[in-house]
């Protein structure tokens, strides 16, 4: 007998149970899920069984282990993208009662053992006594989520025979188990659902239709763990899975409810236009907040792609577009001035979660009071301004979430909110630059337009005709993004500066007003390109024909004044 070996005649010497749980824990290396308590003659048999030898009987130093190997396909999110994984179940026949998962699972995934368990018995099934070890392929990314509850509870089934394997096959699974058996839905179907339509996906009925929007007719769906099993087992019984019709919520507001502010609704129309990103400087009660909830109102509805690509980050958020269904509005997003950078630019730890950039993908980003925003939160938006992506890098992970999205930023010109008026303002100088500082010079000159506005005269507060409506508007924003999709582009904002030259050519008295503004250093390398492309919109809207003239770019030029005055009051 081995040293490592207890002799039988001390454990006969053993009066305390816990003594010899103790005992049996030094043996057993898996996690014990429910240890029963055998008496010491059994356990002690148990555990000496593979040393014993009789005389004149050949035996083995170890019994053949009937073991059952289960694999089930499913999937986790990873970002705003689905990783397929391979959900593997091992039942040890003759080995003592446990059950452990390995493949790098977080806390949710190994408290799944606790959910699995009771949803198999509150469900009809039978719990194995014996060892149980779940291996999550594959080993060397880490699993996180609640998604892997259904396919772990399904691989034990298969393991122990109480379903057939021929059952499960060209099938994945997705969901979360509650106690009695339900099942729940899981942030990130969609995703999900995606990188598992090569075959049929089972999912809850709750999130069946959004499954369906990229699975289509492969999805099936249950409302609880025994009706799934006895659809698997006869064919038939699957929840019936409807797509949800494109609808919104309730309408946008027009922009024929706004009065006065001419400058304010041409800027809002070159921003929708051309994707010109918008900022709005003005005292309290100017109209910023009403035109930037306008926006989107004329902005040109989503395709297809864009709609999936929404949907797709909105379910990997954990999040629901208003009015369900696939989306046709672009999203509309308007933080708290209160947001840290990862609710911002998205992020974490655990779980790389998108932030407000991307939940605004193809739609607004809309930053009230833009200069209450703490400066490093604000910086985070630098890069995404630019490459319409947030590249999130952590010491296990990285993800690259899409944040190509509009924005616009609303703000007082003094903490106080007075300063545009003579003689109102009661900011020190000092307020004042402390104030204007908070937006960084690269991340100014990020913004194509920026105008000042003033609170609307009374005549046009009390006048009884209301405004251009935003269908208007919207007609004249269709054709300039049809233009600018004729030069291979979404809109003009996308277009590379090295092709400027071609699709946006300038007259000679054009560029001579452009290189004044370079040579006087109100201008540099990255706005005199934005200035050009702002310039195709207006000449767009316009109907100009492909030559940019000199009062395309001099309205271009105006429209970033509220910019120098804003680096004038930094700098005094």
């Amino acid at each position: 007998m081995s040293a490592h070996s207890p002799d039988l005649r001390d454990l006969r010497d053993l009066r305390d149970l816990r003594d010899l749980r103790d005992l049996l824990r030094r043996r057993v290396t898996c996690h014990t899920l429910h240890l029963p308590l055998l008496s010491a003659p059994r356990a002690a048999g148990a555990l000496l069984r593979p040393s014993v030898t009789t005389p004149g009987i050949a035996t083995r130093s170890q019994p053949n282990e009937v073991a059952v190997l289960a694999c089930i396909s499913s999937a986790i999110l990873h970002g705003v993208e689905g990783r397929p994984v391979a959900v593997e179940v091992h039942v040890a026949e003759n080995s003592l009662p446990g059950f452990c998962i390995v493949g790098l699972p977080d806390a949710a995934v190994r408290e799944s053992r606790d959910r699995v368990r009771a949803a198999l018995l509150s469900s009809g099934f039978s719990w194995p006594q014996k060892r149980v070890t779940v291996n999550l392929a594959p080993s060397g990314i880490k699993k996180g989520g609640v998604s892997l509850d259904l396919p772990t509870a399904v691989g034990v089934l298969v393991a122990t025979g109480q379903l057939s394997r021929e059952r499960v096959e060209n099938k994945s699974f997705v969901g979360e188990l509650g106690l009695d058996g339900a099942l729940r839905p899981v942030p990130g179907i969609v995703p999900l659902a995606g990188v598992l339509c090569d075959r049929h996906v089972v999912v809850p009925s709750s999130c069946s239709a959004e499954a369906a929007l990229v699975a289509g007719s492969k999805v099936r769906a249950a409302t609880n763990l025994s009706a799934l099993v006895g659809a698997l087992r006869t064919g038939r019984g699957w929840d019936k899975v409807t797509r949800e019709p494109q609808r919104d919520s309730a309408p946008e507001p027009d922009l024929a409810d706004l009065r006065g502010q001419p400058a304010g609704r041409r800027a809002l129309e070159v921003a929708a236009a051309g994707g010109h990103h918008l900022l709005l400087v003005g005292p309290p009660g100017s109209g910023k907040t009403m035109l930037a909830t306008r926006l989107v109102g004329i902005l040109p509805p989503l395709g297809r792609a864009e709609a999936l690509e929404v949907m797709q980050v909105w379910s990997a958020a954990g999040a629901r577009l208003p009015g369900g269904g696939l989306p046709e509005r672009p999203p509309f997003r308007a933080p708290h001035h209160g947001a840290t950078e990862v609710a911002l630019v998205g992020g974490g730890t655990a779980w790389l979660r998108p932030g407000e950039a991307s939940l605004s993908h193809c739609g607004v980003l809309f930053l009230d009071e833009l200069g209450e925003f703490p400066a490093p939160v604000l910086d985070t938006l630098r890069q995404p301004l630019e490459e319409g992506v947030v590249h999130v890098s952590r010491a296990r992970a990285s993800a690259d979430l899409p944040a190509r999205f509009l924005l616009v930023g609303a703000m007082n010109p003094c903490p106080c909110g007075e300063g545009s008026v003579r003689g109102a303002c009661r900011c020190s100088e000092r307020d004042r630059a402390r104030y204007t500082r908070r937006l960084s010079g690269p991340l100014l000159d990020r913004f194509d337009l920026a105008v000042s506005l003033s609170r609307p005269e009374v005549d046009d507060l009390v006048a009884a005709t209301p405004g251009e409506s935003s269908a208007q508007v919207a007609d004249r924003v269709r054709f300039a993004r049809l233009e600018a999709c004729a030069r291979g582009v979404r809109c003009n904002a996308e277009l590379l500066a090295s092709a400027l030259d071609e699709t946006s050519p300038l007259t000679p008295d054009a560029a001579a007003l452009l290189e004044r503004r370079l040579r006087s250093g109100s201008l540099s390398a990255r706005g005199f390109h934005r200035v050009r492309r702002v310039a195709r919109t207006i000449g767009d809207l316009d109907r100009c024909g492909p030559l940019v003239g000199t009062r395309q770019v001099a309205e271009a030029l105006s429209l970033r004044e509220a910019r120098s005055a804003l680096l004038v009051g930094r700098s005094s």
